[in-house]
């Protein structure tokens, strides 16, 4: 085994910005760990791309949920490759709202309110259109959708018939207003936390990236973490860590692999033969999800970018994306967004809406292709979900799928804005501004009028949002698996960086927050470091 400062598990959004920042000291030895490949693929890199590996066991992780009462089961995919999730996902970016990080700090979090919050995010950010008051000069590009069409300004004003205000930027600190979407995307490639934090780092002698390694558990001497056991093609492998471990394999694999090594609920792991090595109940539990509501549309006229992704044209806009980087495969998902409040008693926005210009249906062999017509889909959930699910090993083999269960609904905040959400949505898509554009909705139909038929809807034909959180929640819970700095409580030597750690959902896709919350993570850890090792 050799000896490193620092073993980083998972090279995703989280785990990409701790081996740069932690190993810009030469005097650090790091070492990060991947279960995916490099990021070669070219349908990475390309923004509208991504979708062709979905079906790729090489370069996805698929993980099965369980069906709850009227919920069917789902697969959630999570990126397996350099940068993670951020390399297959939506690339929307967005920071939350300052509310959301002030949040976490009453709930024990003392170091991540909003003050270091804001100052992570400013600091790993570079744009060239933002205000003073969010503009950053950091590593991560992201740019803002240029296109305007009939369509996106149409929704915008509807938006604004709506009391909904229109806005430049929808990453300032007051959140609330309808505007065109900030994107991980800069000069049209896709900005996944590989490109925009490892690449730079891989130069250095002191940071070692290996890529196939899929890590079992946590080693422990006692009650301090020394190490992590791996398998690297096929063979066990043993990773020596001298300094500390930090798991970043995102929130539904961090938990698992803390309770295949004696970390979690005494009874789970009591049940399954594991040795305790600490109770620690709250691991894998108090799972926070987004659940998206979809809604599609026909259009009464060709405003859409069906056309776009299909046959010849589709072929045309690969061409010109290789030249130019730039046409529909250059775009994001969505072209427009709004944060906007749906209950008459929420201060700030408690909803997202994201519209994308085109809507993807099964053909007769079940793949997901551009609908024929002129249709698109919306996007919405509620921000700050509450209800909660979790992540729980169902055996010692890591090869064997954990226990999910999502438990979308099961709090009665979530039901109340999912039902008004979609009677606003309803109502902004019938305004004045919009309504000439519209042939009709298409899903779920007009038939939905009641709460019940609305939330009945909303389970059977939602899906996840990807945004899982909170099973390694941080704070002043009785049954927090870490405290402040992130540090796994009754081990030495072991933190957890990654979406497991939020002791609250954000208001926003979650990629941006993550990799802002590893950044204010590797100034604890440093300082921690400096403390320890004296450098």
């Amino acid at each position: 085994m050799t000896g490193w400062d620092y073993v980083i598990v998972g090279a995703g959004s989280a785990g990409c910005v701790l081996a740069d920042r932690l190993s810009e000291n030469p005097a650090n030895r790091v070492l990060l760990l991947e279960a995916g490949p490099e990021d070669k693929s070219p349908f990475i890199h390309m923004p509208r791309g991504a979708a062709k590996l979905y079906g790729d066991p090489r370069h996805v992780w698929y993980f099965q949920t369980e069906a709850h009462e009227d919920v069917p089961s789902e697969a959630w995919l999570r990126g397996k490759m350099l940068g993670g999730s951020s390399s297959i996902n939506g690339m929307m970016y967005f920071r939350g709202q300052p509310q959301d990080y002030d949040g976490w700090e009453a709930l024990g979090a003392t170091g991540w309110g909003w003050n270091e919050m804001g100052r992570a995010f400013r600091a790993i950010e570079r744009n060239g259109f933002a205000g003073d008051e969010v503009r950053g000069d950091g590593p991560l590009g992201i740019s803002q959708e240029t296109e305007r069409t009939p369509l996106t300004e149409a929704f915008i004003a509807a938006g604004q018939q709506m009391g909904v205000p229109r806005v430049g930027d929808l990453n300032l600190p007051r959140q609330e207003g309808v505007g065109y979407t900030t994107r991980t995307i800069w000069k049209g490639r896709r900005q996944s936390a590989a490109q925009a934090f490892l690449k730079r780092a891989r130069g250095r002698r002191n940071l070692r990236v290996v890529t196939g390694a899929t890590v079992d558990r946590v080693l422990f001497d006692g009650r301090r973490a020394a190490g992590v056991r791996a398998q690297v093609a096929g063979v066990a492998q043993d990773f020596k860590a001298e300094g500390e471990v930090i798991l970043s394999a995102g929130a539904l694999m961090s938990p698992q692999i803390l309770q295949r090594s004696g970390v979690g609920s005494a009874v789970l792991l009591s049940s399954l033969g594991v040795p305790v090595v600490v109770d620690s109940p709250g691991v894998g539990e108090h799972m926070l999800e987004h659940r998206l509501y979809m809604m599609s549309y026909d259009l009464a006229g060709p405003y859409s970018h069906n056309p776009q992704l299909r046959g010849m044209r589709l072929a045309v806009n690969v061409l010109r994306y290789y030249l130019t980087r730039t046409g529909p495969m250059a775009a994001g998902y969505a072209n427009v967004g709004a944060f906007a409040r749906v209950l008459p008693e929420s201060a700030t926005p408690d909803v997202e809406i994201l519209l994308s210009p085109a809507l993807a249906t099964p053909d007769a062999a079940g793949r997901l292709m551009p609908d024929a017509g002129h249709s698109i889909q919306l996007f919405g959930y509620p921000l700050r979900s509450r209800s909660e699910g979790f992540v729980r090993i169902a055996s010692v083999d890591p090869n064997q799928p954990a226990r999910i269960q999502a438990g979308y609904l099961t709090d009665p905040y979530d039901c109340a804005v999912t039902v008004a959400m979609h009677r606003f949505i309803r109502r902004w898509m019938q305004q004045p501004a919009i309504a000439p554009l519209v042939a009709g909705e298409r899903e779920p139909g007009r038939s939905l009028l009641t709460d019940e038929q609305i939330l009945r809807a909303f389970r059977a034909q939602g899906q996840a949002g990807y945004h899982a959180c909170g099973t390694c929640r941080m704070g002043d819970f009785n049954d927090a698996a870490l405290d402040a700095r992130l540090r796994v409580k009754g081990v030495s030597g072991l933190r957890v960086m990654d979406g497991s750690i939020m002791p609250a959902m954000v208001s926003a896709n979650t990629n941006g927050p993550i990799m802002a919350a590893a950044w204010r993570a590797a100034a604890l850890i440093l300082e921690d470091g400096r403390a320890r090792l004296g450098r």
